[in-house]
């Protein structure tokens, strides 16, 4: 069985088994195009490498166990490949399997290996590690007072994993901040990949944490009853793929042609300049056509880059937020014998403009950098009404109130039906007042949000007014 998938990260590593090895070695002899190089000096390689391996078995200090020897050896091969080729044992390939399919045991942290420590490529929500605050390009140096360095990521990431309910320790190191330590209850993560609600009873929120093979369901799912939900009065959807790493290609795939109409998705250009995949989208834009806005950072990764590199080069969606993490390889999932698995870099994927993404990202089309909304103390308002003998409205009705009869500081407004009463100014209400244009609760505590809730109305008020 083979399957693509593009996680950004390797949350479970492993070795890679000696009969894959010969077996790709006895294929390269049929095949003399399969490798480069002298066939010779490739067998006074492996006659090395077997040279080696016997003087450990004899002289080593210790008895040392040779299928361990063996695995760490390939491993090393394979790690300095990339950082995304691995093999993965039995038990390795059964966790990712469960992992795709939305649940599996741990911390609920996406993980890389960078210098010899582990550093986070995003928490995933609702997990351990989320409400704990670890956040995207932290570094961990140490687990229960252990260093990591001289582990390899699977071994590290084994420690991280347990029993639900047992505690472990990290230790941290971030930016700006002296190192920390953090202790955590590992927990059954189990990943509901896509949440969404209405915000501001216009806009239709939409949450993808991961492409499992649930997402585009999920979405699809989501959308029909925001619009339920709206109604008429629906303008535009978010669609919030922040800190989100990765997944399986065919769900990236599934979840771009569910919002553009038409045209290339992504293609996929492997060694060979003859060996190219390009998928292309179905007719029908289940949103019916209303503005998207993405929302990306740099914890959005792989399959997330995908789709907003496809919505934006169809002009579909506006990119907003920050440059994504750059992750444009491609992984074979390619199960081996003795149940086992090989999670090979077998190709590089483009958008559908042509575009590489590996190690640049996608570019927001409106970079917002995140930030916290602070209200500033206004002094008392004085306007034209407050001012003696100031023209009266031509548009006013006898009977209506006359402020500027009136001299002095400037009175409060009255309040208007559904307003709460509140001495602080509007930017920064946390409530709505059931004006459905004004900034919906969740939005005044995430500026990213806020802004791309802004442009969705912006963009529907200037196509009303146009029409």
């Amino acid at each position: 069985m083979t399957r693509l998938r593009i996680a950004s990260t390797a949350a479970a590593l492993a070795f890679l088994a000696v009969p894959i090895a010969f077996s790709a070695w006895s294929q390269d002899k049929a095949d003399p195009k399969a490798a480069g190089g002298d066939k010779s000096e490739l067998y006074q390689q492996l006659n090395l490498f077997g040279d080696v391996l016997e003087r450990i078995r004899r002289d080593y200090v210790e008895p040392a166990d040779e299928k361990t020897l063996i695995e760490n050896a390939i491993n090393g091969m394979l790690t300095a490949l990339d950082p995304h080729s691995s093999y993965m044992n039995p038990k390795s390939y059964k966790d990712m399997q469960v992992q795709t399919k939305g649940e599996f045991g741990g911390l609920g942290i996406e993980v890389t290996m960078e210098n010899g420590v582990i550093k986070v490529v995003s928490p995933i929500d609702d997990t351990p590690a989320s409400k704990a605050g670890i956040m995207p390009g932290d570094l961990i140096f140490a687990l229960d007072g252990e260093p990591v360095q001289g582990l390899t990521l699977q071994e590290a990431v084994e420690k991280m994993r347990g029993k639900v309910g047992t505690q472990i320790k990290i230790s941290i190191r971030r930016a700006g901040k002296d190192p920390f330590d953090v202790s955590l209850t590992r927990e059954t993560i189990k990943v509901k990949s896509v949440r969404y609600r209405l915000e501001g009873g216009d806009i239709g929120y939409i949450r993808v944490t991961s492409f499992t093979e649930q997402s585009t369901a999920g979405v699809l799912d989501a959308v029909e009853k925001l619009k339920k939900e709206a109604g008429n009065k629906l303008k535009g959807y978010i669609l919030d793929l922040r800190n989100n790493p990765g997944g399986l290609l065919d769900q990236a795939i599934a979840m771009s042609d569910a919002f553009i109409d038409k045209g290339e998705i992504v293609s996929v250009k492997a060694r060979k300049s003859e060996d190219v995949q390009r998928w292309n989208a179905k007719p029908g834009d289940v949103t019916g056509g209303l503005p998207i806005v993405v929302l990306v950072n740099g914890g959005s990764a792989s399959a997330s880059e995908i789709v907003a590199g496809a919505l934006q080069d169809h002009r579909r969606a506006i990119i907003l937020g920050t440059r994504t993490f750059g992750k444009g390889s491609v992984q074979t999932i390619m199960q081996v014998t003795g149940g086992g698995a090989i999670r090979l870099t077998t190709a590089l994927y483009y958008t559908p403009s042509g575009r590489s993404i590996q190690k640049e990202g996608i570019k927001p089309d409106i970079e917002v950098e995140p930030a916290k909304i602070e209200a500033i103390q206004q002094r008392s308002n004085f306007r034209e009404e407050n001012l003696r003998r100031s023209i009266t409205n031509p548009n006013e009705k006898p009977g209506d109130a006359k402020p500027g009869d009136k001299p002095g500081p400037a009175k409060p407004e009255a309040a208007k039906p559904g307003d709460k009463k509140d001495d602080k100014p509007a930017a920064s209400q946390t409530t709505p007042t059931g004006d459905p244009d004004e900034p919906p609760k969740e939005a005044v505590a995430d500026y990213q949000l806020l802004r791309a809730a802004d442009l969705i109305r912006g963009i529907s008020l200037y196509g009303n007014r146009g029409n």
